[in-house]
């Protein structure tokens, strides 16, 4: 209710819709961009789908990792769908408008998305931890109690960090004007539209999700070296065995925090640079779990061979 009230008071500007430029001004490239966009986006709604109903209704993966990964899917389905649908519908009608209401709750969601999924890949790095180092002990530190409360806090912190700013910059005055050179709102971009000296607020929003995606970066780092030290020391077969293990995890933190830390951290933006990196974030990296985590996972391919036979069984009995 308070979010709402603070964003019908947020009115009084002049500023009524914001433009967006998009990726490129080009007929042809627009063309390309639109079915790329949309065969990614099919792509991604589909791969991550069968990622959550293979975990959810196949009892062999009713375990800590998969249950994580469940939700990391469901999250990158979501933080996808925030955007590129609108960004497809754009290219196509060529009307790249968004409400004042519209942009800030796009900034909402997408940094309380941004956020929890930073904590929840953390969170399944402790997995990879205690699976690896303490093996005997898995079942008991992750049980369902504390794979739960991984889940809640992850969605916890991912919220305070939208609310809290969001409640520095939801009272700012917008006289115009009104065009945000990219396909989707910000806050980087929506600070500068602003009729104020920005330089504080753009120093609120670099400390708040620098630190959170800096800190949680480096936690991650530490804790894959950690691993890898702590295997190295007992056994060198097993080295290669966490790596493998790992490779996947780091190749897609890697692709998801390089962009978040360039946008919210470098002290130089370039435009072009920022926008490819949101299609990296947006349209590349949600492609990546359900395809290393199906492709690659012995344990998902028989699950979802298993589905699809039950599935095909039903059908011939009806």
């Amino acid at each position: 209710m308070s979010f709402t009230k603070s964003m019908s008071k947020a009115n009084y500007s002049s500023v009524s819709e914001f433009v967006f430029l998009g990726l490129s001004t080009s007929r042809p490239v627009q063309h390309f961009l639109l079915a790329f966009s949309t065969v990614f986006y099919v792509i991604i709604v589909l791969g991550n789908f069968l990622v959550v109903f293979t975990v959810t209704f196949d009892p062999h993966l009713h375990s800590p990792m998969y249950f994580l990964l469940a939700n990391l899917s469901s999250i990158d389905l979501c933080f996808s769908t925030l955007t590129v649908p609108k960004m497809i519908s754009d290219l196509y009608s060529g009307h790249k408008t968004i409400s004042f209401q519209g942009c800030v709750t796009q900034i909402f969601v997408l940094h309380t998305l941004g956020g929890s999924e930073m904590v929840l890949l953390t969170a399944m790095a402790f997995d990879r931890y205690v699976a690896i180092c303490k093996p005997l002990h898995y079942l008991t530190i992750m049980s369902p109690r504390v794979c739960l409360l991984l889940l809640c806090g992850a969605w916890a912190i991912g919220l305070i960090h939208s609310v809290v700013q969001l409640a520095f910059v939801i009272h700012l005055p917008f006289c115009g004007p009104n065009e945000i050179d990219s396909f989707y709102c910000d806050l980087p971009w929506f600070i500068k539209l602003a009729c104020i000296d920005s330089y504080r607020m753009e120093f609120m929003v670099t400390a708040n999700s620098g630190f959170i995606s800096m800190g949680t970066f480096f936690l991650l780092i530490i804790s894959y070296v950690f691993i890898l030290v702590t295997v190295w020391k007992h056994s060198s077969g097993g080295l290669r065995k966490a790596l493998s293990t790992l490779s996947a995890h780091i190749t897609v933190v890697v692709l998801f925090f390089g962009p978040c830390i360039f946008v919210y951290m470098w002290p130089f933006p370039t435009v072009t640079v920022d926008k490819f990196l949101a299609i990296l974030d947006f349209l590349v990296t949600p492609i990546l779990n359900p395809a290393i985590y199906t492709l690659r996972n012995k344990d998902m391919k028989t699950a979802m061979s298993r589905l699809s036979n039950q599935l095909l069984s039903l059908r011939k009995v009806s």
